[in-house]
């Protein structure tokens, strides 16, 4: 959207506007946060060689308050991604650039929680330590992102990327020392999250079948059984009858095998061709359950094995005698792991953004004022104080490192040179140590110190592409009177729309009336040709993502809640007060999948190649873990500091990739 456009929006204003677009409210002067469309910054920035895309004309200064309810560019935008895209492109050449005469102990290449958790780390180790943190993004935490939004004279707090802290029965003491370190007690959560709000009242589950997709449209609620909602849908006849065997009743599919054969050849077959060729359901439930595992997987289910479906909770299994323990997966040692035993409620109002802001708290105090976890809530996090000259740790946003090289054999040097790229130029500092804590793909850009079989299991890593879009509400009467707390979309834009997670602490206090604004959280993951082996379609979605506008996901919103409120009296053009896209092209990491990945689970797995450091250099992120969860890139993070210093006592980390992830009980309502 260009900015005479979303001017006019502001404005309430825009005559170019279709009837279509005016009735879903596309000309209210609501709220809007936007990206950059495309590639146009970058192309537009570099078209010589040499030319940069950080011009002092185009400079911005990093706000001394916080940045999170400003209007503009959220999330990776293109500005933030342009330098490292103009250096895997070729337009940009990294050289030394001028020093700033800096030496630190260690400097971090990006301030995500996996960076944040290296430096924390490395800091408990070596408490003398300087250390510096860069990051291209004007906020820390990475896709550890924090929305706020002021509505009817209210604050409300979402998150714009890293959820939950998910099954803290899994954390490796490690990970529990951490968060115990920085003020996170996981179980004080048991008495934040209302695990009642909803059968106070009255919501449950619902889905909306569109029209387009359909030829009908339709708003079902669920139901305890398939029997009792399946009629009221516009699926065909034939499909009703099939989808409610599949949940209700579901056959053994593969009859005569026994469960070891079963589990095997699920793990071959596609969740798709298991519908098709084993249940043999109509068609119409392939393109009902196409995106039903591509929230926890990436994927659809063109993709995702029959086995991993099974695990992610998918109907059609319960016949087939498949074991005791329908829910678990083998972890590389061969030990079988229960999938999410515990409850979905490990979750702070900003989601994972609060683990990356009291871990930014315990390097630098100043930042953030305080003492617990619940006091950092409504905490308003100080930006001048990241970067103050003479002090221990700093973090330097809106920096892009661009070159990291030993200065001597990495074998016998001392130092490492950090390059990076800020709105000034080039500069350069010296570390005894380094952590590149950035994605796997882009290692191979920064250094010439690697050799190919390293690079090529690095770029095995191809990161998932997630929309995550949060639109505040000027209330949820609409919702209340139709008994929902959401709807699944199968075959729409947008995956779904939950009412976001009914957290209070801290001073914070979640929707209590329906007349409250309340903050609807919708997902996109886009793919790509069906049947296009997974990284693929990652790469494919990811030329999705850029290419839209913000009012391509805007019309997407309205037209959605639009449809699937409309029996309550909602209308997108009075009862939306605000909209804020959280784009990530290179979103959570790759979690390895059958049949796919013909390696797992029993390995040799890419990550043991890919991570491995050199010299004074260590690699830690979520791509070194394989598995797009907070704990594992706290693990990683403190497995890359304890590296560098040669330490190998402490308490344990998780170094395998977790089991697969399933439907998480926040999406059962």
């Amino acid at each position: 959207m260009d900015a005479e456009h979303r001017e006019s929006l502001e404005a309430g204003t825009s005559p170019d506007l279709s009837a279509e677009d005016r009735a879903l409210g596309m000309d209210q002067p609501i709220s809007r946060r936007d990206f950059m469309n495309g590639m146009a910054y970058t192309a537009a920035a570099l078209a010589a060689q040499g030319a940069l895309p950080w011009s002092r004309a185009g400079a911005t200064s990093l706000p001394s308050s916080s940045p999170l309810s400003s209007t503009g560019l959220t999330g990776q935008t293109d500005k933030a991604n342009g330098i490292m895209h103009a250096v895997r492109d070729g337009l940009l050449k990294p050289t030394a650039g001028a020093s700033t005469g800096e030496v630190f102990d260690l400097v971090v290449v990006g301030a995500g929680i996996s960076g944040l958790a290296a430096a924390h780390e490395f800091r408990r180790l070596n408490p003398a330590a300087r250390i510096l943190l860069l990051d291209p993004l004007a906020d820390v935490g990475g896709h550890a992102s924090r929305n706020e939004f002021q509505v009817g004279g209210k604050t409300l707090i979402g998150y714009g990327g890293s959820q939950s802290l998910q099954t803290p029965s899994y954390f490796s003491p490690a990970v529990r020392g951490v968060l115990s370190s920085v003020g996170i007690e996981p179980k004080k959560f048991e008495g934040y999250y209302d695990g009642a709000w909803y059968d106070k009242r009255g919501l449950g589950a619902g889905i909306y079948f569109s029209r387009a997709v359909y030829g009908q449209a339709a708003t079902v609620r669920e139901t305890d059984t398939a029997a009792g909602w399946v009629n009221k849908t516009p699926l065909n006849a034939q499909a009703k009858r099939d989808l409610i065997e599949l949940i209700d009743a579901p056959r053994d599919y593969l009859k005569g095998l026994s469960t070891a054969e079963k589990r095997a050849r699920l793990a071959q077959t596609t969740y798709r061709e298991f519908l098709l060729k084993l249940a043999k359901v109509d068609p119409q439930l392939v393109t009902y359950f196409q995106d039903s595992t591509r929230e926890y997987f990436g994927s659809g289910i063109d993709v995702v094995s029959a086995l991993d479906a099974w695990a992610n909770g998918n109907p059609g299994f319960e016949g087939m005698n498949l074991g005791d323990q329908p829910d678990a997966a083998m972890s590389p040692s061969g030990r079988l792991i229960a999938t999410d035993p515990d409850e979905y409620i490990y979750h702070f109002p900003d989601g994972n953004a609060s683990v990356a802001r009291l871990l930014v708290r315990s390097l630098i105090p100043a930042s953030l004022p305080g003492k617990t976890m619940e006091d950092s809530v409504r905490a308003r996090l100080n930006y001048g104080q990241l970067d103050v000259k003479g002090k221990p740790v700093r973090i330097r946003l809106n920096s892009t490192a661009v070159r990291v090289r030993h200065l001597g054999s990495p074998a016998t040097a001392r130092q490492v040179e950090v390059t990076y790229a800020d709105a000034a130029g080039m500069h350069s500092v010296v570390a005894g140590r380094v952590v590149l804590a950035c994605w796997h793909r882009v290692i191979p850009y920064l250094t010439a110190e690697l050799g190919e079989a390293q690079i090529r299991a690095l770029r095995d890593q191809v990161k998932v592409p997630l929309v995550y879009t949060n639109v505040v509400l000027r209330n949820f009467e609409a919702l209340s009177r139709l008994k929902l707390s959401g709807v699944t979309s199968p075959g729409h834009f947008w995956i779904g729309a939950e009412i976001d997670f009914p957290v209070s602490m801290g001073g914070y206090s979640f929707a209590q009336k329906a007349s409250d604004p309340v903050i609807l959280h919708l997902r996109r993951i886009p793919g790509g040709k069906p049947g296009d082996e997974a990284r693929e379609q990652f790469n494919t979605g990811r030329a999705e993502l850029t290419r839209l506008t913000f009012a391509d996901y805007e019309r997407q919103t309205r037209n959605l809640l639009g449809g699937a409120l409309s029996g309550a009296g909602f209308d997108p053009a009075r009862d939306i007060a605000a909209i804020t896209v959280n784009r990530w092209a290179h979103g959570y990491a790759y979690e390895y999948m059958r049949p796919d990945d013909a390696f797992w689970p029993g390995g040799p797995l890419p990550i043991t190649a890919a991570r491995r450091g050199w010299g004074r250099i260590a690699i830690a992120n979520s791509d070194s873990g394989a598995y797009a969860y907070a704990h594992s890139a706290i693990d990683q993070g403190v497995r890359a500091a304890r590296e560098l210093l040669g330490v190998t006592a402490g308490p344990a980390i998780s170094d395998f990739p977790g089991p697969p992830r399933t439907k998480l009980d926040f999406f059962k309502r």
